[in-house]
């Protein structure tokens, strides 16, 4: 009977380990043999097929650009490296034979040194740039000559200058395109606009998206119809309607999700270049391009970027032309072109110049002459052309500025002026200051000159994003305040003025320009961009987008009392924040601000109205009330 009781008598971890020890994966050096998968050339063209597929999906996603200058293609090309050893190694099955395995790891040598020899060009590209070596050719990016402050901006008038920020005119532009029934529930005003000189007047231009994905289905095979116009002096908006004005749409846009997307197709056309953001404009004609500066490295293989050309695309068709930089700086027939440089690019070359002047070191260091672009950037419509302007001040310390710098945007151009006074953001603080009681905030500055005095103009702007007033405060004191507000004024005109004469009775308060004539600063209120509401510049037609054709002749005839017809057209436009409505009446216009009759908003084209004026003569009358009959 004992001898049929099992033995009990073991260690049961003693058995487990024994049993790993016979199915264990054994170690690289155990391996005895190196096994060749089968049909080794048919596993190879899969892996490449795989490698060719992922690489194709990549490229199309990540756009890089096949130059050695480009940081891009160096990652795109591992990218490919990885993905090939990857699926040659599930095609080889090397997961599920260690003989396998090491087959694969032998035969990765080469993609591995592809990889290597890659990272190494990387690191020496990026070596041969550093400032510390190259220090003084990327002071030298940026050719700085002095400028005369009186001498060039005596031609830059208060009443000539922009109103409205990037945001405003954002926020008019949306405000109009919501009013407009066909554009509306289809599309967006982007967020991204160009700050351009059309017809030498300061303007934004603003291309339109698509409100959702399903809005993009829907309207992608037409592309977006219209484009907005903000006149930054004026504060109108016009919805330039592409469709009726040159026969289609904006086919080719960031907007757009596969082969229209814009920086894609630029890409396809031009594989080897470097692009840079671009930058919607209008020509002379209102006809839409997008400007693409193309982009060299300079300075060993990744640094001192600057423009070396720049490629003008059809925004409607598509079509493309590369133009090398000195052809855009001389050619007269490009000179619509504002915006090649951007603001970022030229205020990075203008710090490398102030840091680097001096040598490497010296900016670490001893600091001597050291200087830097203060926060912060404005627009300066000089000669026809746009300049970016900013103050100089010390690397260590930017509570003051001791000069300021403009750059041309089109041929790179750069002034420096010297003037120590107060930083832009500073001035902004104390125009702020000075309305306090208010709740308004005030624009960033533009500098202009009153009398030859570097003055910081600002806007002033409520909770509902529109112009509330205006400010000047003096370069060379910040306490030298004017502002003039619209709820005193009551016309654009006048609160601008009103401005101006107080900051010029400041300055003379304060010593600093005792002998000012005011009759020689102040401009008619009559000649005031803007201050005519009769002036319309919204537009969805071909028919009405010519100043000729939106200005009043002198000579028709005087409308006054009331009247009743029917309403032949509608337009609307955003004047100083506020929505106007013009209804067309046998021959002529009667507008209206929609918070003086809100029953403005239900006329529709067909009714029949009723409509009390003061009189007034032209095509464009102002109306004190329209009623639907």
């Amino acid at each position: 009977m004992d001898n049929k009781i099992p033995n009990m008598d073991y260690d049961a971890d003693e058995v487990i380990n024994e049993f790993k020890e016979k199915i264990k994966w054994p170690k690289s050096d155990e391996v005895t043999a190196v096994v060749k998968p089968s049909k080794m050339p048919l596993r190879v063209f899969i892996s490449l097929i795989i490698t060719a597929i992922a690489g194709g999906v990549a490229y199309y996603m990540m756009l890089p650009a096949f130059n050695i200058k480009d940081t891009q293609m160096y990652l795109f090309l591992l990218l490919l490296v990885v993905v090939f050893m990857a699926a040659f190694a599930l095609v080889c099955r090397a997961n599920k034979k260690i003989e396998r395995k090491e087959y694969v790891k032998k035969k990765s040598l080469v993609p591995v040194i592809i990889a290597g020899v890659l990272v190494v060009i990387m690191a020496i590209g990026y070596v041969t740039g550093v400032t510390l070596f190259r220090a003084k050719s990327y002071s030298e990016l940026l050719t700085i000559s002095d400028g005369n402050f009186e001498k060039d901006f005596k031609d830059i008038s208060y009443d000539k200058v922009p109103r409205l920020d990037a945001n405003r005119a954002h926020a008019l532009a949306d405000q109009q395109l919501g009013s407009l029934e066909q554009y509306k529930s289809q599309y967006v005003v982007s967020d991204n606009s160009t700050q351009i000189n059309y017809k030498n007047t300061p303007c934004r231009v603003a291309y339109l998206q698509y409100a959702d994905f399903f809005k993009w289905m829907n309207n992608t095979k037409n592309g977006t119809p219209a484009y907005m116009l903000i006149d930054l002096v004026s504060q109108k908006v016009t919805a330039v309607n592409c469709v009726d004005k040159f026969g289609e749409g904006i086919k080719y846009s960031p907007a757009e999700l596969f082969n229209e997307k814009l920086i894609r197709h630029l890409r396809f056309q031009y594989p080897t270049a470097l692009l840079d953001t671009p930058n919607f404009e209008i020509d002379d004609n209102m006809h839409p391009y997008w400007i693409t500066a193309v982009l060299d490295k300079t300075i060993g293989l990744y640094g001192g970027t600057d423009v070396k050309g720049a490629i003008i695309t059809d925004a409607l068709t598509g079509k493309s032309k590369y133009y090398d930089i000195e052809t855009v700086k001389t050619d007269k027939s490009l000179n619509w072109i504002d915006v090649v440089y951007s603001e970022s690019l030229v205020l990075e070359q203008y710090n490398y110049h102030g840091k680097l002047q001096n040598g490497f070191w010296n900016s670490l260091i001893f600091q001597n002459d050291v200087n830097i672009a203060s926060t912060g950037s404005g627009n300066i419509a000089m000669d026809d052309d746009v300049w970016v302007f900013t103050g100089v001040t010390s690397a260590e310390s930017d509570s003051s500025n001791f000069g300021f710098i403009l750059i041309n945007q089109r041929t790179k151009e750069a002034r420096y002026y010297k003037s120590a006074g107060a930083t832009e953001i500073s001035a902004q603080q104390s125009a702020t200051d000075a309305v306090q009681n208010y709740g308004y905030q005030a624009t960033f500055p533009i500098l202009l000159g009153i009398d030859g005095n570097p003055t910081y103009f600002m806007s002033l702007y409520g909770d509902s994003n529109t112009v509330k007033g205006y400010a000047f405060v003096s370069l060379k004191d910040k306490t030298v305040v004017g502002t003039g507000l619209l709820d005193t004024a009551k016309s654009d005109a006048r609160a601008l003025n009103n401005a101006i004469e107080s900051y010029i009775d400041a300055l003379k308060e304060k010593g600093i320009a005792e002998n000012v004539d005011k009759s020689n600063i102040i401009v008619d209120e009559s000649k005031i961009s803007g201050s005519n509401q009769n002036d319309i510049t919204n537009s969805t037609d071909s028919n009405s987008s010519t100043e000729s054709e939106q200005k009043p002749s002198a000579n028709e005839t005087t409308a006054s009392g009331t009247i009743t017809g029917t309403v032949d057209d509608i337009k609307t436009s955003v004047n100083d924040g506020n929505s106007v409505y013009y209804i067309k009446v046998d021959g002529k216009y009667y507008y209206i601000n929609v918070g003086d009759c809100m029953e403005v908003m239900l006329v529709n084209k067909g009714d029949t109205v009723e409509i009390t004026t003061d009189g007034g003569k032209g095509t464009f009358i102002a109306a004190k009330n329209i009623t639907v009959k």
